[in-house]
């Protein structure tokens, strides 16, 4: 009777025991439609999306290529992700071995005398074997969740692999733009510097009073000091680029702004993908947050959570170890024998845990809220990742829709410009009108460049947020 009460107890605990052997599903409901509604989304021409791409072929300029393999190969928070995957693969391989047994080598000797009497020489040279035998799961869960952890460290290095590699471009793309800037200031300053000497001309002739004089030649100072300014900003990025790339400071090779970066259809000359909407369309919004590495990331933070409850609950059910002892000795009990002989021993023990002060539970418990806090972000990070695309798409869309008008409105302006400038030389218009319009020509098309920056920076952001970049 006493037997079979012991064989129902052992195959209850068991059946009990078996739900914590179980793998991890993730079912937390997310939103259906984490983009939005408002915007058409459709699948791009060749079936799929931006985010599919390597960075290779993603930027193809070579410079930016190479900066960007530069930035991988040394930047300093790079090589600590990749460090701490190594750390979290050391950790995996510690728990896998936890299945196997223990084994050690412990020797010991003793010297006895009772009353200044004869002495006695006894030694052991055990080899100790000890096994925890997995009945609850306590060993398969911690493993799992070490495996979570790794997950986690590799997908935290895609992401700073993204990040880097999106800094690198932005900041490439802003020296083009500075560049670009430049050319802009410095073509204004040779043809104002032109029409300053056109106005001396017509002052000594006196045809026009000092002040037009005046008034060209603070224009002309004003975009000197913004060519030393760009200058300056150009250095402060490279700078900026050498820091990432772990790098003293030097100049940064760049290729002209829209030669090969982020290229459009070759009948266009903007160099700019941004403004072409076949490029923009991102394909299926539920499938594209799969590639994100936060999506993935949070996804795995609740597979060790899971897994640690898990844990947490094998605490509650008897843990069973098995111990073993071969060696050599010559104590056997009360007496020594010379020469050792061998001895073996065998040993299996349960514990079950009865009272631990609330230990136990409260562990469960802690780790249940813990997964359960996991879910909440988990939906959250969903919504952020929507409206991150939300937001990148949008920005893309404006900075397309407004490159038109920048365009029209340069070429308006140049056309104002010269003919203004033609009425001047006639007689029949005044400095400022000249002034006026060389200064708004000066701002479009400085505002048309930073425009077209704006969506080259929405482009890459609208690239990371899809998932792009991580591999």
């Amino acid at each position: 009777m006493k037997k079979n009460i012991i064989v129902i107890l052992a195959a209850s605990l068991l059946l009990t025991g078996c739900g914590l052997h179980k793998d991890y599903v993730q079912n937390v409901v997310t939103p259906a439609e984490p983009f939005g509604t408002t915007q058409d989304i459709l699948s791009a021409g060749n079936g799929t999306s931006m985010a599919r791409l390597s960075w290779r072929e993603f930027f193809t300029d070579p410079l930016l290529q190479q900066l960007i393999e530069q930035a991988l190969a040394s930047n300093t928070d790079i090589n600590s992700a990749r460090i701490a995957v190594e750390k979290s693969n050391a950790a995996l391989d510690a728990a896998k071995k936890a299945y196997l047994p223990s084994v050690s080598f412990s020797p010991s000797g003793s010297l006895s005398s009772f009353d200044f009497g004869s002495v006695s020489k006894t030694y052991n040279l055990p080899l100790q074997i000890n096994m925890d035998f997995d009945a609850f799961g306590s060993i398969t869960n911690k493993k799992r969740a070490a495996e979570a952890v790794l997950l986690q460290a590799q997908v935290r290095e895609e992401a700073l692999r993204a990040d880097l590699i999106s800094v690198v471009a932005q900041q490439y793309y802003m020296l083009q733009l500075l560049d670009r800037q430049l050319e802009i200031l410095l073509a204004t300053d040779s043809l104002w510097s032109a029409s300053l000497e056109t106005e001396k001309t017509l002052w000594e002739n006196g045809k026009v009073y000092s002040t037009a004089v005046n008034q060209m030649e603070s224009s002309c100072l004003n975009v000197k000091t913004q060519i030393v300014d760009t200058r300056r900003n150009i250095r402060s990025v490279e700078n900026s680029i050498c820091s990432i790339l772990a790098n003293t400071p030097q100049h940064i090779e760049r290729n002209h702004w829209g030669s090969s970066a982020l290229p459009e259809q070759p009948e266009h000359s903007t160099g700019q993908r941004m403004f072409d909407t076949k490029f923009i369309q991102i394909g299926i919004p539920a499938n594209m947050l799969e590639l994100r590495p936060d999506i993935r990331l949070a996804n795995y933070a609740m597979a060790e959570a899971f897994y640690n409850t898990q844990a947490a609950r094998a605490a509650f059910y008897p843990s069973i170890s098995l111990q073993g002892i071969m060696g050599w000795t010559n104590s056997a009990g009360g007496m020594e024998i010379n020469p050792g002989k061998i001895l073996l021993n065998a040993m299996a023990s349960l514990t079950q845990p009865i009272y631990a002060r609330g230990k136990i539970k409260a562990n469960h418990k802690i780790a249940q809220l813990t997964e359960e806090d996991l879910q909440r972000k988990y939906v959250q990070t969903v919504i952020d990742a929507g409206n991150q695309v939300n937001e990148a798409l949008a920005d893309c869309q404006a900075a397309r829709e407004k490159h038109g008008y920048y365009h029209q409105q340069v070429e308006l302006l140049h056309q104002a410009y010269l003919g203004t400038h033609e009425l001047m030389d006639n007689g029949k218009s005044s400095y400022l009108e000249v002034l006026t319009a060389q200064e708004s020509l000066l701002k479009a098309q400085l505002s048309e460049a930073m425009n077209m920056y704006d969506g080259a920076q929405a482009v890459i952001a609208l690239y990371i947020a899809l998932g792009g970049a991580t591999k």
